[in-house]
Formats: C-alpha cells, structure tokens, sequence
C-alpha cells in the first residue's frame, strides 16, 4: 500500500518538473546557449593562463546580449565567470555540476546564456540535447547554440584566449 502511494507521489511529480520520462530537453525557439569549459588551471585555481583566458571571455563574447550567466559551484568555474560577470553587471548563477541541461534549458527559454562549466558537465549537456561533436571541452573552445524561431539548432564553434 505504502509502496503504491509512493509511486503514484512520485509520478504526479513528474509533470511538475516540466518534463515526462524519456523526453528529450531541447532548446526553445530564439534562444541562444553559448558553452565554454572553465579556463586553464594548475590543481583547483586557475594559472595566470588562465586568469588571461578568463579575462579574453569577455571580448570574446562582447556582440551578444547575454542575459543570464550560469555556472557550477567550483572555484575555478566562478573564478573563469567573474570578470564577465563584472563587465556586465550580472550574477553568475549557479546550477549542480551533475545535471544542469533542464535548469538551463528552461531559464533560457527566448534568451541568450552562457554556461561555463566542466568536461564533464559539457559532455552530460551535448547528451541531453542531442548535439553533433566536437563538444567545448578545450580551454578556449566557446560554442554557440542558436535555437532559430522554428527551433532548428545551429552549433557556431570559436576559439579565444591565449593558444
């Protein structure tokens, strides 16, 4: 009895979540996710490579309108966000490492985000939203995701920051 409760609690919760099992997350039309791995480092901070690589984000980046800027918890992530979060006057807002595609997907619905995370965590986002390779997991790599008006996703591959 206990058990069935708990399953029918359980799937009730699902559609709360916005999404049913086995959906896929896709990005909403006009929206814009640009990913990038954290900057270079030596053990958890990052090396004056780095700290030049985290400042070179912000040029990188300067014709986009971003409106959110989101982030695992890490030291080296926030360390890589701050100079952009400074230029612009934003937050960096953070999202678990494990799983962040939902939370950005549906925080970036009809807006232009950066994410700034880890190998890992890139790997889990080109997963979740079904994208070809190459994926941005090497210092310097920004991509960037468009979700045109229809909701057909097009990948724009750049580099930046010291070679």
């Amino acid at each position: 009895m206990n058990r069935r409760f708990f399953l029918l609690g359980a799937a009730a919760l699902v559609p709360a979540c916005g999404m049913m099992p086995g959906q896929a997350l896709a990005l909403a039309p006009n929206s814009t996710l640009i990913v990038t791995r954290h900057a270079d480092r030596d053990g958890e901070d990052l090396n004056a490579r780095g700290r030049e690589r985290a400042r070179a984000l912000v040029q990188a980046v300067k014709d986009f309108d971003i409106d959110l800027i989101f982030s695992p918890g890490i030291k080296r992530n926030l360390d890589t966000a701050a100079p952009l979060a400074g230029a612009r006057g934003l937050a960096v807002n953070r999202l678990p490492q494990e799983a962040p595609t939902a939370g950005l997907v549906q925080s970036g619905a009809g807006k232009t985000l950066i994410w700034i995370g880890n190998k890992g965590n890139i790997a889990t986002i080109w997963e979740d939203l079904g994208l070809s390779e190459p994926m941005p997991i090497e210092y310097g790599d920004l991509h960037i995701v468009r979700a045109d008006a229809q909701g057909r996703v097009t990948i724009e591959r750049r580099r930046y920051g010291p070679d």
